[in-house]
């Protein structure tokens, strides 16, 4: 039964990276369940305070990933359509490699704010500020997937072999 935990704790955390970066995902709840899968182990040394912190910080990170662009993109004065811009940018940029990732949620919220009808100066300024939000609260969530996936691989490596 063990096995069969690790595996899928190991399934999850791999997703969750993923899901860091794809936004269909949501990249630390999915991690989240696989420590906690792997904390049911009988002879896993994942402690309550590690479950307790960890379920904090994924709906911390959970939380500011879907408020902190909105909110930024609106403190600078700019609409919806630049964060709606900059996640459809961050969708398509998926199919253009990693400069894609990075370049295209910034394309994405410029033309989103032109099409709200701001002049391009300020929707540059406003874009910016999206595209920085959007790779803040994503760089968060895969710092935060890896780092359960390198507990679990660790974990389950010690209940495993030790």
């Amino acid at each position: 039964m063990e096995i069969a935990l690790i595996i899928l704790a190991l399934a999850c955390t791999i997703i969750g990276v993923l899901g860091a970066i794809l936004p269909a995902l949501p990249g630390p709840p999915i991690s989240f369940v696989g420590l906690l899968l792997l904390s049911v182990c009988d002879t896993s040394s994942v402690s309550t305070s590690i479950i307790v912190t960890s379920a904090i910080f994924a709906i911390v990170i959970t939380l500011l990933d879907y408020v902190a662009p909105i909110w930024l993109t609106n403190k600078k004065g700019g609409s919806k359509y630049a964060t709606w811009g900059a996640a459809a940018g961050m969708f398509a940029g998926l199919f253009l490699g990693p400069l894609g990732i990075i370049v295209a949620p910034f394309i994405g919220a410029l033309i989103g704010e032109m099409y709200a009808g701001t002049h391009i100066d300020k929707a540059f300024n406003i874009a910016f500020i999206s595209f920085l939000a959007f790779m803040l609260t994503t760089g968060m969530k895969l710092v935060y997937c890896l780092v359960l996936f390198i507990m679990v691989v660790y974990e389950g490596w010690n209940i495993l072999w030790m």
